[in-house]
């Protein structure tokens, strides 16, 4: 018996490597991660900007934070996409200095006097609230069951949808005086960019497609270089070496209150890179576990401390990336490592930083309305895995969207709140994702969860919690009409519970059909009547079979139609010896109903017993939907597409 452990060959077989463990070659490594450094620069250097300026710190001190920011990204996305011991999630995931903590910098620096004391107290907080996220990272791992798909959805559309009006801010000419949205030419230079990576993306395969950013980044560039609209003026003053040093501007200044206020930044930015961790195992296809978010926060806690120690603020993984990640499909984490050394060069290279940052705003703007919306869509496709049905979950995305959304676009609503609510009201991405996190857990995991209403009336609706506890006999008299005939389909789905939600209950009668025997099936099979047949007219064959047929109109075809379908079903039986059995809701007409038949004619028998037994998942899936429908009439008449019956 050969070994488990060695190919055919005799020689060790290796597992099959992931795609974000792939280390690329040296050129494309480089070509991606600089791609992703000019995605990122904008959002990188904004941080120091903000701060330098609200507490009036000199330009030559301001330089040297941005420069200093820049150094400090480069180490903690190498920490977090390598990885060591138990820091690092080893994702393609880029850190960068979180928004959220904007607001209590600012506040904190003020409180100290401004200038360089304010900025030492705030080191002095950042130090020690890195260490406390780093201690604390496995136990709020743990609370990992409390991020469902309808809390992860939620926050990673958030994400997106909230990082819009950034890219738009961008593309009308950049914040202060160069905003201008009437600007034609602001206009011209982001949809061009945007235009061009579409273009890019529409007509070329593999290497050009994934660099179609990089491309966009760098063609808008020099289009508006050479009308004059990007500058690199600034090249010219920058020195070549500008190295940072630890405590730079002095030792750091502990209160307690500062430690506080931003060890309150650092558990909001924890729940925020736990979106980004799940945003990011969705592009990559790679499953995130307790461990994964533990490995997370450690590296968001320790970047967070060096950056305190070499003279920059609070990280966390960068929702701008993951955008990116998904436009390119490069999966590799060491294509952020490869980011990382260049943003540790351009922290050393003042020079090479300015080059950098002569990029127009319109053309970043225009490259980030793509990267943004593509994490928006992450969203939607991990909300499509929600249970809809349950009202509850439609309450928590609707609620937790809006209230970010409202933010979002009246971000002077903070100013309306006590000053220790600001941290939550001055950003969308924090008060969707609490909210998100708190109604889950007030809907879902206190009190009693009784489950959508998935059968009967309303107001004698049959709940998922009651489904659970229903005996056998009960369970098949309420599910027996999704079949015809036998029901021993809905009686083995029964031994499936208990079921989680709807669509788990759904799976159970597929499952349940389709690893029946042969034998059994064919019995199934046989049970569906003649289409267009009489007695399904009449109501003789149940009401779920008329329901079925009217659909297309086949229980009021014209003599004609009748005479061709009651040809083409007798043709059926006599070539196969059961009925033909087709999902007539699927089908566009009477006309697709006569192809589709006349067309499976041709097949074996074999094929058409599976065949057909597909078109009864479809019937039954139908049927099921019937259920829900009646039992959430409201919920149904809000999301039944125009037209469907």
């Amino acid at each position: 018996m050969k070994s488990r452990n060695k190919a055919t060959d005799g020689s060790p077989a290796r597992r099959a490597q992931h795609p974000v463990d792939e280390v690329l070659p040296v050129h494309k490594l480089a070509v991606y991660g600089a791609q992703h450094v000019l995605a990122f620069y904008a959002g990188a250097v904004i941080v120091p900007i903000l701060l330098g300026n609200a507490i009036g710190l000199s330009d030559e001190q301001l330089i040297h934070l941005i420069n200093a920011d820049l150094f400090t990204c480069g180490i903690a996305s190498i920490i977090q996409s390598v990885g060591f011991w138990k820091v690092g999630v080893r994702l393609p995931l880029l850190q960068g200095v979180t928004f959220t903590a904007v607001s209590p910098m600012i506040a904190i620096g003020a409180a100290a006097g401004g200038g360089t004391d304010g900025l030492l107290t705030i080191y002095g907080a950042v130090i020690v609230a890195g260490l406390l996220t780093f201690l604390i990272a496995p136990f709020f791992s743990k609370l990992i069951r409390f991020f469902p798909p309808v809390v992860t959805g939620s926050v990673i559309t958030i994400i997106g949808i909230a990082l819009l009006p950034v890219a738009a801010m961008d593309a009308a000419g950049g914040g202060g005086p160069a905003l201008d949205p009437t600007s034609g030419k602001n206009l011209a230079y982001a949809m061009g960019t945007l235009a061009l990576i579409v273009v890019i993306q529409r007509v070329f395969k593999g290497f050009m497609a994934t660099v179609a950013v990089l491309v966009g980044l760098v063609a808008g560039t020099l289009v508006a270089w050479a009308l004059g609209d990007a500058h690199f003026d600034a090249v010219g003053g920058s020195g070549w070496v500008g190295a940072t040093t630890p405590f730079h501007f002095g030792w750091p200044q502990f209160s307690l209150a500062a430690i506080v206020s931003m060890s309150v930044v650092m558990l909001i930015t924890a729940v925020e890179t736990t979106g980004d961790v799940f945003a990011t195992g969705e592009i990559v296809e790679k499953r995130v576990g307790r461990e994964d978010i533990a490995r997370a926060l450690r590296a968001d806690g320790l970047a967070t401390t060096i950056g305190g120690v070499f003279n920059s603020f609070p990280y966390t993984c960068f929702a701008e990336n993951v955008g990116l990640v998904r436009l390119t499909r490069i999966k590799s984490r060491y294509v952020i490592a490869a980011a990382g050394v260049f943003m540790i060069l351009l922290g050393l290279i003042p020079k090479a930083g300015a080059i950098v940052a002569g990029i127009p705003h319109p053309v970043l703007g225009g490259a980030a309305l793509a990267m943004f919306a593509t994490v928006a869509v992450v969203g939607f496709q991990t909300l499509s895995r929600v249970d809809f049905n349950d009202h509850r979950n439609v309450v928590i995305v609707a609620t937790s969207v809006g209230l970010a959304m409202y933010v979002t676009a009246q971000p002077q609503v903070a100013q309306a709140v006590p000053d220790w609510a600001e941290i939550i009201f001055g950003s969308g991405i924090t008060l969707g994702s609490l909210t998100a996190i708190v109604l889950n857990f007030v809907f879902h995991h206190v009190g009693k969860d009784f489950g959508p209403a998935v059968a009967g009336q309303p107001g004698d609706s049959v709940r998922l919690d009651q489904v659970n506890k229903m005996s056998r006999e009960q369970f098949v008299e309420t599910f027996a009409g999704l079949f015809q005939g036998p029901r021993w389909v809905v009686e083995r789905a029964y031994d499936q519970r208990p079921f989680r939600d709807t669509h788990h209950l759904r799976r159970s009668f597929q499952e349940a059909l389709f690893s029946a025997s042969r034998e059994e099936q064919r019995q199934l099979i046989e049970a569906y009547p003649q289409l267009g047949s009489a007695v399904v007219a009449e109501g003789l064959t149940g009401e779920e079979s008329l329901r079925d047929q009217s659909a297309r109109g086949l229980h009021r075809l014209g003599d004609v139609e009748q005479e061709e379908l009651a040809e083409l079903t007798e043709a059926y039986r006599d070539r196969f010896g059961f009925p033909l059995v087709i999902c007539v809701r699927d089908a566009d007409s009477f006309d697709k109903i006569v192809d589709e038949g006349r067309t499976r004619l041709a097949n074996c028998e074999n094929q058409e017993h599976a065949a057909s037994l597909l078109e009864i998942a479809k019937i039954a899936g139908h049927r099921f939907d019937d259920f829900l429908a009646e039992a959430n009439p409201i919920h149904s008449a809000r999301t039944r597409p125009v037209g469907k019956r």
